[in-house]
């Protein structure tokens, strides 16, 4: 038997492979106290069982994220089924059955570097994209940010950033499909959002923590989702560069993509709380999330994060700055590690053709708040 986490985005800490159960641990993220992520992979024999429990689950950074948790699996890195987990408010305990020689465990399907690559590469060959470099991580990688549309004759502006918290992979694979969506010349939705409205896209926000297999910081350990009132290119340029950006070219909605370790649904949470939130900010939030209610099955509104009070933002999130800095409609949008409670898979649970799926819809609410704001 043998384990590896020797690979991109791999995280998983090898304790002792002679107990029954196999005993593993999940690193932290580098210079700081989050850990939540795990991605490694598992060799043996065909027909060998091997129970495996990660020892300090009960310590993870949202614990309760273990909670009716189901741990994803493949063979061979294309397709994610689910294997069934325990959670004792300790330990996480689940049973592989090989199949094959190998397989790759994960909290969630993992998004890898090689695949954002090929995004990058796949979109810029289309006629209406460019592809732009804003800078470098402190590991050196690429800020990359996508332009679909044409700012120069567009009217309106639209942001999308995702995985500032790079062990949410999710939010990737909602990238990925949208701009599979926004870029099909045969989507008539598509193509009339195009004719006035540029689209300015970060698909990896985290490029170093995506690499290193942390949850929730970057390369120092800095939570990026905690920088956007004074990032700074010592301890965050990947939020530095892009807000640049942001203020040298505008925008009329922002929309930042995530997962929620605990709550299993898709749900909003918008700007409430910050100075100056009024009547606009509200007619925005409603109508695009009534659209959005309309579009897919999989989104909902009774369930989400308590509301933040008037005057009560903490102003250094990505929405509540961009939200309040450009007086318009800001949103983050949370997907489940689980399932959707509402709508499950029993194989899958929540899963990358369904982060895909819920990109494609949420092109009807982007088009009836954009209505909204002529």
């Amino acid at each position: 038997m043998h384990i590896s986490s020797a690979f991109d985005s791999g995280n998983i800490e090898v304790i002792n492979t002679d107990s029954r159960p196999i005993e593993l641990a999940i690193r932290q993220d580098n210079n700081s106290e989050f850990y939540q992520w795990f991605h490694f992979r598992l060799e043996g024999q065909v027909g060998e069982t091997f129970p495996l429990r990660i020892v300090n689950a009960g310590k993870a950074a949202y614990p309760e994220g273990w909670e009716n948790y189901r741990v994803c699996a493949s063979y061979d890195r294309q397709s994610w089924f689910r294997l069934p987990a325990e959670y004792d408010g300790s330990t996480l305990d689940f049973t592989v059955e090989l199949e094959q020689p190998g397989i790759y465990l994960a909290y969630f399907a993992p998004f890898s570097w090689d695949r954002h690559l090929d995004l990058l590469a796949w979109a810029q060959c289309h006629e209406r994209v460019n592809l732009e470099t804003l800078g470098q991580t402190l590991d050196g990688r690429d800020m990359s940010l996508l332009t679909i549309g044409d700012p120069e004759s567009a009217k309106h502006r639209v942001w999308m950033i995702a995985r500032q918290h790079p062990g949410e992979t999710m939010a990737e694979w909602f990238v990925e499909g949208f701009l599979e969506t926004l870029l099909d010349d045969a989507n008539p939705a598509a193509r009339t959002l195009l004719e006035d409205t540029a689209f300015y896209v970060v698909p990896n926000m985290n490029p170093d923590g995506s690499v290193r297999g942390h949850l929730r910081t970057n390369a120092v350990g800095t939570n990026l989702n905690r920088e956007w009132q004074d990032p700074s290119m010592e301890r965050s340029p990947e939020v530095y560069l892009v807000r640049e950006k942001m203020l040298s070219v505008g925008g009329d909605i922002f929309l930042d993509i995530h997962g929620d370790e605990a709550l299993p649904f898709n749900f909003v949470a918008a700007c409430e709380g910050v100075p100056g939130y009024d009547e606009r900010h509200a007619k925005l939030e409603e109508t695009f999330k009534r659209a959005f209610l309309a579009a897919s099955p999989d989104f909902q509104t009774e369930r989400g994060y308590d509301l933040d009070k008037p005057g009560e933002a903490n102003m250094t999130v990505g929405t509540n700055w961009c939200g309040h800095q450009f007086r318009t409609l800001a949103l983050t949008l949370e997907m489940p590690f689980k399932d959707n409670e509402n709508l499950p898979d029993p194989i899958e649970g929540w899963s990358p053709a369904r982060c895909q799926q819920l990109a494609r819809d949420i092109l009807f609410p982007i088009r009836e708040t954009l209505k909204a704001l002529a």
